[in-house]
């Protein structure tokens, strides 16, 4: 797998590419849908994508910010919009006017500060949902939602017809309902896992789990902001989602090793649903 393509990874129809470890890279792309949860150093794989949402401004997670920004602006594609905690804002649209300042071009973008509980539409059924998180910096993790509008339990049994006049005299005879579908923490602690009930039912949950052993202690996960795997295993019953895709791997472990780390620690009835995103 060349780091330029990311890895790929499907559940379910859900679609994914990109690559994780920590401190060095972090981009989790949904081709399907144009967007990805941050952007890494900025790899082809994320620059024809239109909607960009990032978690903090650490650059592993951040850097490859300008450089989406100028390779867009060669390809004269649109202004690209880029979600992200409202301090780091005026920071980077600061760090853009000085490429413009070095590369002598004025470039087009979208800094958008999110908050938490902030719906965002993506396209057709899809939205995005903003949630907290826990790191040293201001961060905040997504979950994708879908939309499904069914006839209203209400309304069930009644004829074709009836349905039509119920609509003409303005009834909304369907109700909505909203699935999470994927949710991206960012780097963060163990308890964003209780900030929003929707993040535990998520289908699937992309999650930090930095450290898998006890080469680093939970407490020091804690004090930079991070998440060791220690604190997920107590909690596995309680998280629904079908896929507890693990990011954020430190590279002391090397591939092998941190399989062989999540064998022997992830209980046998959650094995078959805990796993390690496979982009490095």
């Amino acid at each position: 797998m060349g780091l330029t393509n990311g890895a790929e990874y499907s559940y379910d129809g859900i679609n994914l590419k990109g690559i994780s470890l920590s401190g060095i890279r972090t981009a989790i792309s949904m081709p399907d849908l144009s967007l990805t949860f941050d952007v890494a150093q900025g790899y082809p794989f994320l620059l024809n994508l239109k909607n960009f949402f990032i978690s903090h401004g650490h650059l592993d997670h951040a850097a490859g910010i300008p450089y989406i920004i100028s390779q867009k602006a060669m390809a004269r594609q649109e202004a690209p919009k880029f979600y992200m905690p409202p301090s780091l804002v005026e920071p980077m649209d600061r760090i853009m006017r000085i490429w413009e300042e070095i590369e002598k071009h004025e470039y087009k973008y979208e800094f958008i500060p999110v908050k938490a509980d902030e719906e965002i539409p993506i396209k057709g059924n899809y939205f995005m949902k903003v949630f907290p998180t826990t790191h040293r910096i201001e961060s905040f993790g997504y979950t994708l939602f879908e939309n499904h509008k069914k006839l209203s339990t209400k309304y069930q049994g009644l004829s074709k017809e009836e349905l039509i006049q119920l609509r003409k005299n303005g009834e909304d005879v369907n109700e909505v309902s909203q699935t999470p579908l994927v949710s991206f923490t960012g780097d963060t602690q163990i308890e964003f896992l209780d900030s929003r009930p929707w993040i535990r039912k998520s289908k699937v949950l992309l999650m930090e789990s930095t450290y898998l052993d006890d080469k680093k202690s939970v407490e020091h996960a804690r004090t930079w902001g991070h998440t060791h795997l220690e604190e997920i295993l107590p909690r596995l019953d309680e998280i629904e989602s079908e896929r507890i895709v693990l990011i954020h791997s430190s590279s002391r472990y090397s591939w092998d090793e941190a399989q062989r780390l999540l064998r022997k620690q992830i209980p046998a009835k959650h094995r078959d649903r805990v796993e390690l995103f496979p982009g490095r």
